[in-house]
């Protein structure tokens, strides 16, 4: 196992990583006032903090500090952001409880049959379904936290519109995970 520097730990990728964590009690906390103004800047922090999944694995890539550290947190930031969210979403926006059910299911899925591959010293990668997937449900929870019109556009028909999206590629991500490793190990 590799040693890790002080200064890869404290590495701005990864800093960019834990504001993406520490943002997620600020964002629970602002969805739950009232007021469209408050709407408006709960989905303009969301879409923010879940831009900055783009940009630590850039700058971790770009400056050559991908770390283990880093590759645990990032993807572990983006379920804690997305699923707190969905959660959330449920009683403050009145989302269907099964679609947040079936992803969140999906997740702790994937996620226990990567950990278990790793074990195995298999790794899996994440697919580019799994990466649509993952946008359309950043960009649904954004449009759902705007929860109306604005601009003539009814934002909580597209957040639900998107979120099936997403819920279609979870489950068919989903899908892909369990056949990439039922084929690494039934070789």
């Amino acid at each position: 196992m590799e040693k890790m520097s002080y200064q890869q730990m404290m590495s701005l990728p990864i800093g960019v990583t834990v504001i993406r964590i520490l943002a997620i009690p600020v964002i629970l906390l602002l969805l739950f006032m009232n007021g469209r103004t408050f709407q408006i800047i709960t989905a303009i922090v969301f879409l923010l903090v879940s831009l900055t999944d783009t940009l630590d694995g850039y700058l971790a890539r770009r400056w050559k500090m991908v770390t283990t550290l880093g590759k645990f947190l990032d993807p572990l930031a983006d379920k804690l952001l997305i699923v707190t969210a969905l959660i959330a979403l449920i009683s403050a926006r009145g989302i269907p409880s099964w679609m947040v059910i079936v992803i969140v299911g999906r997740e702790i899925a994937v996620t226990g049959l990567r950990g278990i591959a790793i074990s195995e010293g298999i790794v899996i990668s994440p697919s580019l379904i799994g990466k649509y997937k993952t946008a359309f449900e950043m960009t649904s929870i954004s449009c759902l936290i705007l929860n109306g019109p604005y601009l003539g556009v009814d934002f909580h028909l597209v957040g639900m519109i998107l979120l099936w999206v997403a819920l279609f590629l979870a489950v068919l991500s989903g899908f892909d995970y369990f056949k990439k490793f039922l084929k690494t190990i039934v070789v």
